[in-house]
């Protein structure tokens, strides 16, 4: 149980460290090209949530935050004991949750930094962090663990 926590630590440590290392060492809004033009380093601040929706609203954030972290442990100890894919996957989304909580209280908005453009759509990315790459990771991680199990429950029924 304890290594699936550590697992949220490490994402939490390495989402505040990179997020540091961007508020140290780079200017807001200057932008370092790792990958022309795919994938560029580009310091931005957030001050609402996904794509910059509910801008502001730090007290609402807080208790959705607050709320979901709640949730996430309770899943954690009550619905995943003995699925290790399902608790990996909560802990990415436990990580995630709280480096941007951190962020907002800490900062007052989430330090954004990386700048993909997905070649063949010509789709530039919204700017996003370790902490939101987690959450998008821990969702892919549980929705593919529901359908393991619903898969599994269908052949148990045969």
């Amino acid at each position: 149980m304890w290594k699936f926590y550590g697992l949220a630590a490490f994402v939490i440590a390495l989402d505040q460290w990179t997020k540091w290392l961007v508020v140290k060492n780079m200017i807001l809004g200057e932008r370092i090209i790792m990958w022309d033009p795919y994938l560029a380093l580009l310091s931005h601040r957030n001050r609402g949530a996904a794509w910059g929706i509910l801008e502001g609203k730090i007290g609402f954030f807080t208790i959705v935050t607050v709320i979901v972290i709640i949730g996430i442990i309770y899943y954690f100890h009550k619905e995943a004991k003995g699925k290790p894919i399902f608790q990996a996957g909560l802990m990415m989304l436990l990580g995630g949750a709280i480096g941007n909580f951190i962020d907002r209280l800490w900062r007052g908005e989430v330090v954004d930094f990386v700048d993909v453009l997905i070649p063949i759509i010509n789709y530039d990315f919204p700017i996003f962090n370790v902490a939101d790459a987690a959450l998008t990771i821990g969702v892919v991680i549980i929705i593919l663990f529901v359908f393991q199990e619903e898969r599994a429950e269908k052949k148990k029924v045969k």
